[in-house]
């Protein structure tokens, strides 16, 4: 077995040129397989029947492994058998008729209204804040006000924003267009950063990009990351946070007074409505712990 494994791992860093890491992924996967070969007696990959193989997804069940863990495994022996079908090591693949195991969609995690407000007070808490702080504000406010990912609102310019009639032209996966409209907050905010901040940062540099860095460029994903972790920090919030928890807060807050679910598809660009209904989910799971705790009979 160990001589095929070693065939495979070569065909893997060789002819399909996978990075390291998945390399070693596989590794690990198809070793663990084999140990459990090895503990039923079977010497020979020759032996392995599609009985075997739903029978080493059993062991993974009862060991604790999630559905997501048993997937990648199956994969990865899919890969080997294949691998030896096509070299003629073996006359049919063991694992083609199996299933992958469903893995539950995990619900988006997303931060409550006290927390939203307490984050986005932090950037311009002081009497006197600066251009850099003044930047951030209309940023934070601008994601939760328009629910985009952060590389939209990094790669927003002068020209996608209409400030009169409350309104950004965001560009989304494929380039696709939508218009988001603003919230008067927001508005305001993005107004005392133009005429109090925005200048001030870019000094001599001339840039078409709506948040700027000094060098005259966009403000990366990367270090507004660092920015909102550090005033999630500054808000006391303890949890991780990230850009994208704000989009999925923007979701969750819409639906929870009242928004009309095809319209906050609509809002975050989805192409299929069936990506926003994960939102409704979180909706319902709310609900329930919510009747859980308040019902007398509960």
């Amino acid at each position: 077995m160990d001589q095929i494994f070693q065939l495979y791992l070569h065909y893997l860093r060789v002819e399909k040129g996978l990075a390291a890491h998945s390399i070693e992924s596989y590794q690990r996967d198809i070793r663990k397989f084999f140990r459990y070969l090895q503990s039923q007696q079977i010497s020979d990959l020759k032996e392995v029947t599609p009985t075997t193989v739903l029978d080493y997804l059993l062991h993974l069940t009862e060991d604790g492994l999630s559905p997501r863990s048993q997937a990648r495994g199956l994969v990865s022996l899919r890969g080997l058998f294949k691998f030896m079908v096509a070299e003629e090591l073996l006359m049919r693949n063991p694992c083609a008729t199996i299933e992958i195991p469903r893995h539950g969609r995990k619900l988006p995690d997303y931060l409550t209204q006290d927390e939203v407000e307490k984050l986005l007070a932090q950037p311009s808490s002081s009497s006197s804040p600066s251009p850099i702080q003044l930047r951030d504000a209309a940023m934070l406010e601008t994601l939760y006000a328009t629910g985009v990912r952060v590389s939209e609102l990094c790669s927003l310019r002068l020209v996608d924003l209409d400030l009169e009639v409350g309104y950004v032209v965001v560009y989304g996966k494929g380039r696709k267009e939508r218009i988001v409209p603003l919230g008067q907050v927001a508005q305001e905010r993005i107004t005392r950063y133009l005429e109090e901040a925005r200048d001030k940062i870019l000094k001599e540099h001339q840039s078409d990009y709506l948040f700027v860095t000094n060098r005259g460029g966009a403000l990366t994903r990367q270090a507004f990351w660092k920015n909102i972790r550090q005033y999630a920090r500054q808000a006391g919030i303890e949890r991780p946070i990230s850009p994208h928890k704000m989009r999925h807060s923007f979701a969750t807050h819409l639906l929870e007074h009242g928004a009309d679910l095809r319209a906050v598809q609509s809002l975050l660009g989805h192409a299929d409505i069936a990506t926003t209904q994960i939102y409704t989910h979180i909706n319902r799971a709310r609900l329930r712990d919510v009747y859980n705790r308040c019902h007398p009979r509960a």
